[in-house]
C-alpha cells in the first residue's frame, strides 16, 4: 500500500444535538489538504465486530487520501443510548447528524460518501433518500430496496425462518458491553441500560406480516425519485440480496451502476465463490468522482455488469464458480423466453398451453433441506445444495437435454391457474440445472403466500376448490445452461426450513395448461474483464486462542416423522494484537417439524456472546424461540449477562401475536 500515511483515531465521540455521543473510529490521512470522507454506520462494533474487514479497507482509502469514518449506530458498541429497531426514523436522523458533523471538521472537503454491506447497505440507499446536504455519492452492497418482499422478514408473505435467526443475531449482538478501554467507568452503566431497554426485534416483525408503512418506511422503491445521488449497487448470485441491483438500475436510471458477482453476503474483494473483484479499485475511483470531482471514467461504466455462473455444480464448499463476466450498456427490461408443459409433461418452449391437465401435488413439509441460508456467510452447506432430494418432493418438470447453450439475466417469472381445497397455501418455485449426471444447482427462488396473489397490503384468501391466476417474480439469476444439461421447474408447497409452513397443508392443484415459465434472456452484451485483488489474502490476521467451528445437520427419526435442522457455529477466541480485547461467539439454532403436522414447526436458537481482557471478562446468553398455533406466533426469548462468572442481569421476552393469512 503506497500513498498518503495516515493516523486512527481509536475513538472519537460525535455528539449529536440531543446529548447523545456516537462512537467513531476514523482513518486520517497525514495532509494538511481538505478531503472527501467515507461513512460505514452500523450497529455491529467497530471495536470486537467488524474490525477486520475495516481494517481491509479504510486503510486502502486512506492511503488513497480518503477518510474513513466507521460509527457505531445509538446503543450498540462504545455509542450511548438504546437501539430502537431497525432503520428507525431515529437511526437516519442520527445519520444525517453524523453527515454534517464530518462536513463541518477542519480536515473534510464537504463532501460525504457512504456505504455498506447489509444494514450498511440499506441504510446508505435510506439515508440518501432523505437528501442530506454533504452526502453525495454511495456504494451499497447486499441491500434491498423493498423491505418486505427482499429482506430476511418475508417474501411475498412467506414467513421466512432467517426472520427468527436474525432476531436472535441482534438480541444477541445489541447485548454485548461496551468496552472499558474506551468509554472508561462508565461501561457498567451503559451495559445495564442496554440490557433492560433492548426490544426483541421479533417482536414488532411478527406484528406486521403484511406489507405496511411499517415496511415501506426505508423502501426506496416507494420513491426511488428521492434518491439523487449516483449509487453503485453490488451483489453476489450466492446471497439472497439478488434482486437490488436490477430494481435500483430500473428506478433510479442513470444515477445507478450495478455490479453482480458470483459471492456470498461479504465484500467483493474478500469473498467466495471466487473470482474476486477489485472492490478498492472501484470504490477509490468512485469517491474520486464524486467527492472531488476528479474524472475517472466511472460516469462512464456499463449500467450492469454481471457475473454469469456457467453450470457450478453443488458441493460441499464452491472456492470458485466458473463463468464470466458481461457488460450491458443500460440495463432495461429483458426479452423472455417463455417455457410451458408438453403433452408428454416435458418443460419445452413450443408447448405453451398444451400441458398434462390438472395435476394436484402436496410436498412432504420437510421438503427444502438443501435449501441453504436466506443470507450466506461461508460457501459451504450455506448456500443451496444438490436439490435432487428436496426436487423428489416436487412436481418437477425438466426440458430435454439441450442441443444449445442457452444463457439468462434477470428475474423469471411463473403464471399459472390453481386452486386448493383449503384458504391459504404457499407455493415455492425453483429453476434448477440438472447435470447430465444428475447433480442439481438451484439457479434460481420464488415464493408466495397464496393468499397474497393480488399483493402484499391486502391478503385474500383462496376460494375452496375454485381456480385463480398466480404470478410469482422469482430471484434475479445470471446463468448459462450448457449443452447436455437440462432446465429443471420445480414446484413445492413446502421449502422448510428457509420457508415458514403456512397453518394449513392442502396442497395445490394446478393446470398444468397454463402454466408459464417466463426466462429472461441475457441478449446484447459485451464480455469483459473484471480486475482482481492485487492482494488475494486482504482481512488482517489476529491472535487465535481457540479454534472455529462449524456443523449444519439433518436428522430424520423415521418412526415419529420428525425432522430437525440443526446449526452449530464457534467464531473462536480471537485476540485483537494491538488493544488486547479477545472476543468469542457460538451460535447454536434448531429447526424441527412433525411430517403432516404445520403447527408442529419450531425454532430454537441460542448465543453466548464473550468479550475479555486480562482483568476483565464479561459475557451474554441469549435465546430466542419462535412455535405457532393456528391462530397466533408464539414468541419467547432471554437475555442473561455475566461479568466474570456472576449472574448481573436476566430478562425474558414472551408474546402471542395472531397470526394472519399465512
Amino acid at each position: 500500500m503506497t500513498g498518503h500515511a495516515f493516523t486512527v483515531l481509536e475513538n472519537t465521540w460525535i455528539s449529536l444535538r440531543d446529548g447523545t455521543r456516537l462512537a467513531a473510529r476514523i482513518w486520517l490521512p497525514d495532509t494538511q489538504d481538505r478531503l472527501p470522507a467515507v461513512l460505514e454506520y452500523l450497529p455491529y462494533r467497530k471495536r470486537g465486530g467488524t474490525h477486520a474487514r475495516d481494517e481491509s479497507t479504510y486503510p486502502v482509502f486512506a492511503a488513497a487520501g480518503i477518510v474513513g469514518v466507521r460509527v457505531d449506530i445509538r446503543g450498540s458498541g462504545e455509542s450511548d443510548g438504546v437501539i430502537d429497531g431497525e432503520y428507525t426514523p431515529r437511526e437516519l436522523s442520527d445519520a444525517g447528524e453524523v453527515i454534517a458533523w464530518i462536513a463541518r471538521q477542519p480536515w473534510s472537503n464537504g463532501s460525504v460518501g457512504m456505504m455498506g454491506i447489509s444494514w450498511g447497505g440499506f441504510n446508505c440507499l435510506q439515508v440518501a433518500a432523505l437528501r442530506p446536504p454533504a452526502l453525495r455519492a454511495v456504494i451499497s452492497i447486499a441491500s434491498t430496496v423493498d423491505r418486505y418482499n427482499d429482506d430476511i422478514h418475508y417474501k411475498n408473505g412467506c414467513h421466512l425462518s432467517a426472520q427468527l435467526g436474525w432476531a436472535a443475531t441482534m438480541l444477541a449482538y445489541q447485548s454485548r458491553a461496551p468496552d472499558p478501554a474506551l468509554v472508561g467507568a462508565r461501561w457498567r452503566a451503559m451495559w445495564l441500560e442496554r440490557l433492560e431497554a433492548e426490544p426483541f426485534f421479533l417482536e414488532e416483525w411478527l406484528t406486521h406480516q403484511r406489507r405496511d408503512g411499517f415496511w415501506k418506511h426505508g423502501s426506496i422503491c416507494e420513491d426511488f425519485g428521492a434518491v439523487q445521488v449516483p449509487a453503485l449497487l453490488i451483489a453476489g448470485w450466492a446471497d439472497g440480496y439478488r434482486n437490488t441491483p436490477f430494481k435500483a438500475a430500473l428506478g433510479l436510471g442513470d444515477r445507478a451502476k450495478s455490479v453482480v458477482g458470483p459471492w456470498i453476503h461479504k465484500y467483493p474483494h474478500f469473498a467466495w465463490p471466487k473470482p474476486r473483484w477489485d472492490f478498492h479499485g472501484e470504490a477509490i475511483a468512485w469517491w474520486k468522482q464524486w467527492l472531488c470531482k476528479e474524472p475517472t471514467g466511472v460516469d462512464a461504466r456499463p449500467q450492469m455488469r454481471a457475473y454469469i455462473l456457467d453450470g457450478p455444480r453443488p458441493a460441499l464448499r464452491r472456492e470458485q464458480d466458473p463463468g464470466f463476466w458481461v457488460a450491458k450498456t443500460v440495463w432495461t427490461e429483458p426479452e423472455l423466453a417463455s417455457f410451458g408443459i408438453s403433452a408428454d409433461g416435458r418443460l419445452s418452449a413450443a408447448a405453451l398451453g398444451q400441458g398434462v391437465g390438472k395435476v394436484h401435488h402436496r410436498s412432504p413439509l420437510a421438503t427444502g433441506t438443501a435449501s441453504g441460508e436466506w443470507f450466506t456467510l461461508k460457501p459451504d452447506a450455506e448456500m443451496a445444495g444438490d436439490q435432487r432430494g428436496d426436487d423428489a418432493g416436487s412436481l418437477v418438470f425438466e426440458t430435454a437435454p439441450l442441443s444449445t447453450a442457452q444463457t439468462f439475466l434477470g428475474q423469471p417469472r411463473l403464471t399459472l391457474d390453481l386452486s386448493s381445497d383449503g384458504e391459504g397455501a404457499n407455493l415455492i418455485v425453483r429453476v434448477v440445472d440438472v447435470h447430465p449426471d444428475g447433480a442439481a444447482t438451484r439457479v434460481s427462488l420464488g415464493a408466495m403466500n397464496l393468499t397474497h396473489r393480488a399483493g402484499n397490503e391486502t391478503p385474500v384468501p383462496l376460494p375452496r376448490g375454485a381456480t385463480v391466476r398466480a404470478t410469482l417474480e422469482l430471484d434475479a439469476c445470471g446463468y448459462r445452461f450448457a449443452p447436455g444439461h437440462r432446465i429443471r421447474l420445480a414446484l413445492s408447497t413446502s421449502y422448510w426450513p428457509t420457508v415458514l409452513p403456512a397453518p394449513t397443508d392442502p396442497g395445490v392443484t394446478m393446470d398444468t395448461a397454463t402454466l408459464t415459465l417466463a426466462m429472461p434472456l441475457l441478449g446484447a452484451h459485451e464480455r469483459i474483464d473484471m480486475p482482481e485483488p492485487a492482494n488475494p489474502d486482504p482481512l488482517p490476521r489476529y491472535n487465535a486462542r481457540s479454534p472455529s467451528e462449524t456443523r449444519r445437520s439433518v436428522e430424520r427419526d423415521l418412526t415419529t416423522g420428525v425432522t430437525r435442522y440443526t446449526i452449530y457455529e464457534d467464531s473462536g477466541l480471537s485476540e485483537h494484537p494491538d488493544h488486547g480485547l479477545a472476543t468469542r461467539d457460538v451460535r447454536e439454532e434448531v429447526w424441527s417439524i412433525t411430517e403432516g403436522d404445520p403447527l408442529s414447526m419450531s425454532g430454537a436458537c441460542r448465543w453466548e456472546c464473550i468479550a475479555r481482557r486480562e482483568d476483565w471478562a464479561v459475557r451474554t446468553v441469549t435465546t430466542a424461540n419462535l412455535a405457532c398455533s393456528a391462530t397466533h406466533w408464539l414468541s419467547a426469548g432471554s437475555v442473561t449477562a455475566f461479568e466474570g462468572d456472576t449472574p448481573i442481569f436476566s430478562k425474558r421476552y414472551e408474546k402471542r401475536i395472531p397470526r394472519d393469512l399465512m
